[in-house]
């Protein structure tokens, strides 16, 4: 069995969550609780002292508040090791939820069907399947439904809309940020750009930006081009910088710590504990 594999991407997806998404493990009680040990032993880099055999496999869900379709998975046995050549090995992925129309189940399946061929052959490819496309498309799906009802509303508001702001800021957090290739381009794209930010090296990576709305545009646009491992543009979203004393130059941190009382300082630590980044620094 391909356990550490498996439990890499299970930490990936895990660790790539946003507010309002949510994993658990779809099992029988005792075979949760074995699976839940092997992912916590996985994090913590710790040894269990002894493991079931065989160990059971793995099913989990994927769910959003905003939507009342989820996602059930389950991993073969030899999965990732023999899936490109064992149909069998192929991993089993389920749309579920209350209330769903045939036609609405249909289009789900189809849209699974159709992302997972475009993943295949990547490393984690269920991650990638999940966290790129079907998270996204719940989240799309929910807010247009929320939004419909406004649209005439938002219409007759848009003549007397204010100009929108002409500085923005953004938020992106990876699996890890180590390359130094990726650190000397970040200080050179701020210079470059006029943008001001920092961040955080090691794991995870955090990076953050603030500057005028091309410009950090770009900038997330240069970051996104790069090779990453678990990369979530978290926002890119206006901001007021009139009166902001601390938009001058690009900084690196080591420590989660850090980054809280960096964006402390700046009076914006809610978009980093909002999103549970450095809660436990705070604890």
């Amino acid at each position: 069995m391909c356990i550490n594999s498996q439990l890499q991407e299970l930490q990936l997806i895990q660790h790539s969550l946003l507010p309002g998404e949510s994993f658990s493990f779809a099992l029988p009680p005792e075979d949760s609780r074995i699976w839940s040990s092997l992912l916590h032993s996985f994090n913590t880099a710790t040894t269990l002292s002894s493991l079931p055999s065989p160990v059971p496999q793995v099913k989990f869900q994927v769910k959003t508040t905003d939507a009342r379709i989820f996602f059930e998975v389950q991993f073969p046995e030899r999965y990732p090791e023999d899936s490109d050549v064992d149909t069998a090995q192929v991993p089993f992925i389920s749309v579920n939820g209350e209330g769903i129309s045939r036609d609405e189940h249909y289009r789900w399946r189809a849209f699974v069907q159709e992302k997972s061929a475009e993943v295949q052959g990547d490393d984690f490819p269920i991650y990638q399947l999940l966290c790129m496309h079907l998270l996204p498309k719940l989240h799309e799906d929910g807010h247009s439904v929320d939004t419909a009802g406004t649209m005439d509303i938002i219409e007759q508001q848009s003549t007397n809309r204010l100009p929108e702001p002409a500085d923005y800021h953004t938020l992106l957090t990876s699996h890890h940020l180590v390359s130094p290739t990726k650190r000397r381009s970040l200080q050179r794209w701020s210079s470059e750009l006029s943008i001001s930010g920092f961040a955080k090296v090691g794991y995870p990576g955090v990076i953050y930006a603030q500057g005028s709305q091309e410009n950090i545009q770009e900038f997330v646009a240069n970051v996104k081009s790069m090779q990453w491992l678990a990369l979530r543009v978290r926002f890119v979203e206006p901001i007021d910088l009139a009166n902001d004393e601390h938009h001058r130059g690009w900084t690196e941190f080591q420590k989660v710590g850090e980054v809280v009382e960096e964006m402390k300082r700046r009076g914006r630590d809610k978009y980093i504990t909002e999103m549970g980044i450095g809660s436990s620094a705070l604890q």
